[in-house]
């Protein structure tokens, strides 16, 4: 017995004949029309013109999607049968998977820098559009649109506390967002020549240092907006800047293939990194967590076990590699190599264990520190992606279970929400839960 109702089985039949006429396959049209004492007169233009083409791709569509729901679904059960020891323990080493929680559309450019509130479930957003977007990235909720400067926002940093937000632009002016007072812009740095590529709170959040297109990097008071000082040591565009935990060192990447370490007192250069092929885009610090991965990484002996912010830095270029330095020598410890294009975005894991990186590609790959190896690739955009950050957020826990010998309810142990967003030329950003 057909599965098919007889006006769907003539629209089938139709569908077919239309596609066999359209493909010359002149004797399987007379045969078919035969078989089926169907009627039809064969037309481009009618709505069987085209459609069994579409029918088909819209399957494969929808297998994929079935296969990505299946797959996801069998990690969620495998997930749910660990015991709660194991489940905090792959929480903690979370990394993102496909399909993304996900998908915020809204601005009219490439998407530039992501930033995490550090407090509440917010992510800011910079665009080429000219405008910051907020969003509540536990629902995926649009919130508000920044604007203020008149060309590309090319990055973007909240304050420690999540008081403010900075951003900066090819416009070449620096901008505080006050997020306690609905978001205005209360402060305006001027001072750099040429676009200004990346900005950030120095640790203390009573200044900001800024890189440029100008050749310079640039450190500002942020209560008078004076600048304090300029720093000079790169030849070409400094394409980033980001300061250590405590603010003794700040790292910049350039156009001119090199990574510099200064010392943002003095504006002394440390150290100069030579070894990138092409402009380095991106370049972090390693958090304390991953100074045993590195070592491991690098051969270096147990025996040290500094604890010194900044020790070491990982950086990232349109050379396509990674490469991990130390610090205080200036040595190469290893380079990362996987990447088909341009390394956009790095971002350590807190668990100190993997390094995250985003590349034109279209890709997010995840690095174990220990061993070196790439040991996930996740498709993450139709297009280059250009920016990535990472996000922890505490929530406390319910006090339905259980009580305290007085009777009144004992809370359950705060829990931690690992969350990472990237954003992409295709103008689209990505939320990625576990």
């Amino acid at each position: 017995m057909s599965i098919l109702s007889d006006r769907q089985k003539e629209e089938l039949h139709k569908s077919i004949l239309e596609y066999l006429h359209a493909n010359n396959f002149t004797e399987a049209y007379n045969a078919l029309t035969a078989d089926t004492g169907v009627e039809y007169t064969p037309d481009a233009k009618s709505r069987y013109g085209g459609l069994l083409e579409k029918k088909w791709t819209s399957v494969i569509r929808l297998q994929k999607k079935i296969m990505d729901l299946e797959n996801r679904n069998a990690a969620l059960q495998e997930e749910l049968s660990l015991a709660p020891a194991k489940r905090a323990a792959l929480q903690t080493d979370w990394v993102p998977r496909a399909p993304a929680s996900y998908t915020l559309t809204g601005h009219r450019g490439e998407i530039t820098k992501v930033a995490f509130h550090p407090t509440f479930n917010l992510l800011a957003s910079a665009s080429a559009d000219a405008t910051v977007k907020i969003w509540d990235w536990e629902t995926g909720e649009f919130e508000r649109t920044l604007k203020g400067h008149t060309r590309h926002v090319t990055d973007l940093d909240f304050d420690s506390k999540g008081n403010l937000l900075v951003t900066c632009s090819s416009d070449l002016f620096i901008k505080i967002w006050d997020v306690q007072n609905e978001w205005k812009n209360t402060k305006t740095f001027p001072g750099h020549e040429h676009t200004v590529s990346a900005v950030r709170f120095m640790p203390g959040d009573q200044q900001v240092v800024s890189a440029s297109r100008d050749r310079t990097i640039r450190i500002f008071d942020v209560a008078s907006t004076h600048l304090i000082r300029t720093i000079v040591g790169h030849t070409e565009w400094v394409r980033g800047v980001v300061p250590s935990d405590d603010g003794k060192l700040i790292a910049s990447c350039s156009k001119d293939h090199t990574v510099r370490v200064f010392d943002p007192t003095s504006g002394e250069t440390k150290m100069e990194y030579r070894g990138h092929e092409n402009d380095v885009e991106v370049v972090v610090f390693a958090p304390i967590a991953a100074y045993g991965p590195i070592r491991e990484l690098a051969g270096i002996p147990n025996t040290d076990k500094s604890k010194r912010p900044g020790a070491y830095l990982a950086s990232g270029s349109r050379d396509k590699m990674i490469k991990i330095w130390d610090t205080q020598t200036g040595q190469l410890l290893r380079n990362l190599g996987g990447h088909d294009n341009w390394v956009r975005a790095l971002v350590f894991h807190p668990s100190g264990k993997f390094l995250l990186s985003a590349s034109d590609d279209h890709t997010i790959r995840v690095w174990e520190l220990a061993t070196g190896r790439c040991v996930k690739t996740v498709q993450a955009h139709s297009h280059f992606v250009a920016c990535m950050a990472w996000g922890r957020q505490a929530t406390s826990g319910s006090t339905e279970n259980g009580a305290t010998t007085n009777g009144s309810a004992a809370p359950e142990p705060e829990k931690i929400i690992n969350v990472v967003a990237t954003g992409s030329v295709d103008q689209t950003i990505k939320i990625w839960l576990p």
